[in-house]
């Protein structure tokens, strides 16, 4: 049974940082595709990074530059290091996981496992 539990959401103002947590149960060692995604109200759900087993990392624009992806495999935990917000990187954020895609894992792939999200809310 896959288990995914994020953490680290929280209120901060315009230019600060947060860095969001997923703890990963239940899944293979260097679990091969891994990634975050947001969701703001009214919208679709959105992919932000995600992060193959051998450390390889794929960002959305928005997300470049700003937002750091990385796993560490020995806890199964991936993490969301988020720099320089904005008030339209408030949503619920959202981690997921493919334990069998290797070759096409991005942020438009479709994952199998979820977690429950956080919420990050970025205030001007």
């Amino acid at each position: 049974q896959v288990h995914l539990v994020e953490s680290g959401g929280d209120s901060v103002q315009a230019g600060g940082s947060l860095r969001l947590s997923c703890a990963a149960f239940g899944l293979a060692y260097g679990s091969n595709c891994m990634g975050w995604f947001r969701q703001a109200p009214g919208k679709e759900r959105e992919g932000v990074a995600v992060i193959r087993s051998d450390g390889t990392t794929m960002y959305v624009d928005s997300a470049q530059y700003r937002f750091t992806i990385s796993k560490d495999n020995a806890e199964n935990t991936l993490y969301l290091q988020m720099n320089s917000l904005k008030p339209e990187d408030t949503a619920m954020y959202y981690c997921a996981a493919d334990p069998s895609r290797w070759y096409d894992c991005s942020p438009k792939a479709e994952f199998p496992f979820w977690g429950q999200g956080t919420q990050v809310t970025v205030s001007s």
